[in-house]
This record gives C-alpha cells, sequence and structure tokens, in this order.
C-alpha cells in the first residue's frame, strides 16, 4: 500500500479509560506568572475565572508562528496540567532539590496517571464533581517558566536557559474546558483516551 493509501495508518491504538485524582489546585494571583495553591476550582467555558490565563481566547504568541503575533485565536491554553512525578523528574535533571508546580504556572497536580504529558490530543478528563476537560496536547517548556524557576533556586542562574531542553517531554499538559463546574482538591477523575490512528 503507498504512503497516501491505508499503510499510513499501521498502528492503532484503542480507546482506553484510566483513573488519577487531583493532588493539589493552583491559580494565579494578580497578573503574575507564578501560581498559588487554592482549595478548588470553579471552572466556566473561559476556564478559571480572573485566571492570568483564562478567556475563551487568548493572543497568539512565539508558539503559533504562522500568526501575525498578538492575533486573537481560540483558547486552548486554558489551564496547565502536571504530575509530582515528572516535576521531580525535572528537579533531578536540573540537579536542583525540588521543584514545586506553583513556580512554573501550573494549575492542577495530577496523581494517578503515568507518563501524564505522553497523553495525546482530544483526551476528556472526567472529574467527580462534574466538571470536564479536554486536553490539547503537550506543555512545550518556555523561557517564562526557566525565568520564574530560576528565581527560586539562588546561585543557579543558568537555569533559565537549561529548563527548556530538560524539561522537554515531562512538562505537563495543556486543557481548556469542556463542560464548566468546580474541581476540589483531592477529587478524582476518569481519563477517557480516544481510539488512535497513528499518522
Amino acid at each position: 500500500m503507498t504512503e497516501s493509501g491505508r499503510g499510513a495508518f499501521e498502528t492503532h491504538r484503542p480507546a482506553r479509560r484510566l483513573r488519577g485524582r487531583v493532588a493539589e489546585l493552583l491559580r494565579t494571583a494578580g497578573d503574575g506568572f507564578e501560581t498559588r495553591r487554592c482549595d478548588g476550582l470553579d471552572l466556566t467555558f473561559a476556564g478559571i475565572e480572573g485566571d492570568r490565563h483564562g478567556g475563551q481566547t487568548r493572543r497568539s504568541g512565539g508558539r503559533e508562528p504562522w500568526y501575525r503575533r498578538g492575533t486573537v485565536i481560540r483558547n486552548e491554553r486554558q489551564l496547565s496540567l502536571v504530575s509530582r512525578e515528572e516535576l521531580d523528574e525535572i528537579a533531578a535533571r536540573l540537579a536542583i532539590e525540588r521543584l514545586e508546580a506553583g513556580w512554573i504556572g501550573a494549575n492542577l497536580v495530577i496523581e494517578g496517571i503515568a507518563r501524564l504529558t505522553a497523553l495525546p490530543p482530544r483526551t476528556t478528563l472526567f472529574f467527580e464533581g462534574g466538571a470536564t476537560l479536554r486536553v490539547d496536547g503537550d506543555n512545550h517548556p518556555c523561557r517564562a517558566s526557566g525565568r520564574a524557576l530560576a528565581r527560586h533556586v539562588p546561585g543557579r542562574p543558568e537555569i533559565e536557559m537549561r529548563f527548556s531542553s530538560r524539561a522537554r517531554g515531562l512538562r505537563g499538559l495543556v486543557a481548556w474546558v469542556e463542560k464548566p463546574g468546580r474541581v476540589a482538591a483531592g477529587e478524582g477523575f476518569e481519563a477517557r483516551i480516544p481510539e488512535q490512528h497513528l499518522y
């Protein structure tokens, strides 16, 4: 079969369901990049009310070179999800004692799902309280995260530049609100991974 025919879809993965738990919730305080712990998040179609990354739309930046910078586009980056295990691995790669989720602007710290960053786009997270998040994809590490992290590690200014390469494939996910609701710390959820035909 030619590349343009059925042979291009030789790898198929069936739909699956995984269980996870929200270990920690965070949100921005004011205009800053970093996030602070909270007991719950009230999610609307615009994301987290008043959060720096909230809104149904956002302005394009360096991640969307196909648009002129500042073009208004759909906000598929309303929330940032990370796992404690992956944060610990990034810390080990950087030879630092710890990496707190709030230092790099995360909103949810997830437990129970191995290799969180590898979850594919279109994975849907159904929370026990009724809210639903749709995963857009993995969150590529950026200079802003590295800069914020470097402020918490005195005497290691090189971390600002090294973070992007050391955190690649471990930085977590970005997601948007598909169904509004409140998410509480300690709440369980089901991740439904769609059927995949790897192109």
